[in-house]
């Protein structure tokens, strides 16, 4: 998978180029400690490899393409201490890249590489490649940031540009490894959330709650995808509640939006219930319009569709079903109760890159999660699911855990004492 994503990349870059890729190192937190590793998912996406300061470089020119991977030597007094890291052997058999060097040959190879002593291989290099992703002009620069920066300087005739968006396009569709490993993750959830319910009663904390959720993540070696939301009656109505520190309370709904990260893979789910198992009448009535903006909004989800199309329908079916019972007259009042988009691209990232400006693809995996938050009636409910998108209709990845407002309750009667 990762030799045809490295393809797929090479295919859209200019000849005489090359493109640079940085795994990232761990920020420092304090004193001698960091903060925990997060690799770069785009030099994960391309190369399989979870390691700190290793860089990918492909080449691409006169008919030829190269690929090398740079690694840290391997240092037997660290070793005693953290472990021994990557082998040159063990590098190849994950990314399927045969040219492995140390990482202290990547500059001299670089500077090489753009003198005229390697234009008979490549031609003259003109182009550089590299990840400019920014959240924000203040965000501390990226390796690639400052990979770029220097190079500016020190070859002001190289042509940079930002690879970015080629792999947000790439990564938004989905290859069958990558499905399946988000369907274990979803699995894993599914799991975990039944336990959630069979262990909620009145007197608890939120946190106490989602304790269960956590040994169950923990017992199959996995973690959480982000930091988990468990918002237990007008806390739930706070779109991004994460204080987790309230008492649970009979006659409350609580609202678990969670997620479980499994080979580098994604789910994030949303699923509401009430502490004591059983749905008051107007709890219902709510929880059947959101439900019901769910399974509709699913069901229209096909290649082509555009995602202004898709927010567009899941918002009426919100707007439609208040109006039913009277709780809003005008469809702008919606806004009082509704205040996010339908859902979002899911991948290797929870909120996953790709591009919304275009219509939906097959084999992309998005969310649906409409919601209801009425703070007055202290009810916040939302349910979301993760859809695979194909020519033949969805595909629901979460189909198995339960929504239905009669299943939950049969479901929950089985719950601790």
């Amino acid at each position: 998978m990762y030799q045809i994503n490295r393809q797929r990349v090479i295919e859209q870059m200019n000849d005489h180029s090359f493109a640079v890729f940085f795994s990232g190192v761990a920020p420092q937190k304090s004193a001698d400690q960091t903060y925990p590793f997060e690799v770069n998912r785009n030099f994960y996406y391309l190369t399989g490899i979870n390691q700190e300061n290793v860089i990918l470089v492909l080449l691409k020119g006169e008919g030829n393409v190269q690929e090398i991977l740079f690694l840290e030597p391997i240092d037997p007094v660290q070793a005693l201490w953290v472990g021994e890291g990557l082998t040159k052997e063990k590098a190849t058999n994950l990314s399927g890249i045969k040219t492995i060097l140390d990482r202290n040959q990547f500059d001299g190879m670089i500077s090489r590489y753009l003198t005229d002593s390697r234009a008979a291989i490549f031609g003259e290099l003109k182009y550089l490649y590299v990840d400019l992703e920014r959240r924000d002009l203040n965000q501390l620069p990226s390796p690639s940031n400052q990979f770029a920066g220097r190079m500016q300087k020190q070859y002001p005739n190289l042509i940079i540009s930002n690879i970015h968006l080629v792999l947000s396009r790439l990564r938004s569709v989905k290859h069958e490894i990558e499905i399946k490993h988000m369907q274990e993750a979803v699995d894993i959830t599914k799991d975990a959330i039944e336990s959630l319910m069979l262990n909620a009663k009145a007197g608890m904390k939120e946190y106490q709650l989602e304790a269960h959720y956590n040994f169950h993540l923990n017992y199959h070696g996995v973690k959480p995808s982000f930091t988990t939301i468990a918002a237990s009656g007008k806390n739930a109505t706070v779109l991004h509640y994460e204080h987790n520190n309230d008492t649970l309370k009979d006659g409350d709904l609580i609202l678990f939006d969670l997620g479980v990260y499994k080979d580098f893979y994604c789910s994030d789910i949303s699923r509401t219930f009430p502490v004591n198992g059983k749905f008051t009448k107007r709890q219902r009535e709510i929880y059947e319009i959101v439900l019901e903006a769910n399974k509709k909004s699913i069901e229209i989800l096909k290649p082509g569709l555009t995602n202004k199309e898709f927010n567009d329908f899941g918002k009426q079916c919100l707007i439609d079903g208040l109006k039913r019972i009277g709780k809003i007259k005008e469809d702008q009042e919606i806004n009082q109760y509704y205040y996010h988009s339908l859902g979002h691209f899911l991948g290797i990232d929870v909120h996953d890159v790709g591009d919304y400006s275009r219509p939906f693809e097959e084999n992309q995996v998005v969310t649906v999660e409409p919601g209801l938050y009425i703070a007055d009636e202290n009810i916040g409910i939302r349910i979301e699911d993760n859809i695979l998108i194909t020519q033949n209709g969805p595909v629901n990845l979460s189909k198995a855990i339960i929504k239905e407002v009669d299943d939950i309750e049969a479901f929950m009667k089985n719950r601790k004492n």
